[in-house]
């Protein structure tokens, strides 16, 4: 996600109000850096100049997102993909979510696991969304598709 192209408009909004979807500054200083976080703000005013009085919605949305409302964020985002069909503005706000992400921390810590016994582990990090991880197995039964 390196290149400007590939952000969305939902991405780019979960960007600009991700301060407010993190429980403290404290945590939010553990994944972005000082210069990323004053990006975000940047982002935002510019997300909120830009939707306020244009769409009925919006002005309710933005305060909403600003609590830490995720369905809001989504409307946003959706307000924000109609207003990103200008190539001007899609650009400016593209460049300052590169910006933000070229600021994320990179955890770059270790992982040890020791596996005795021909045992089996699994070791990941995930950032964000769900990991499903491991393996079924059921021995001595049949399973019966229905």
């Amino acid at each position: 996600m390196t290149d400007p192209a590939t952000f969305t408009a939902a991405a780019i909004a979960t960007l600009a109000f991700t301060k407010f979807l993190e429980s403290g500054a404290g945590k939010l200083a553990e994944k972005f850096t000082e210069t990323a976080i004053a990006k975000m703000d940047e982002l935002r005013q510019k997300i909120w100049n830009r939707l306020r009085g244009k769409h009925a919605m919006a002005e309710e949305a933005l305060q909403k997102a600003e609590a830490g409302d995720k369905t809001a964020i989504e409307t946003v985002g959706t307000l924000l993909g109609v207003e990103m069909l200008d190539p001007q503005f899609a650009s400016e706000v593209k460049a300052i979510a590169q910006e933000i992400h070229a600021g994320k921390l990179q955890d770059n810590s270790s992982m040890t696991q020791n596996n005795y016994d021909n045992a089996r582990g699994w070791q990941t990090k995930v950032e964000g969304g769900t990991a499903y991880i491991g393996e079924i197995h059921q021995y001595g039964t049949n399973p019966k598709p229905e």
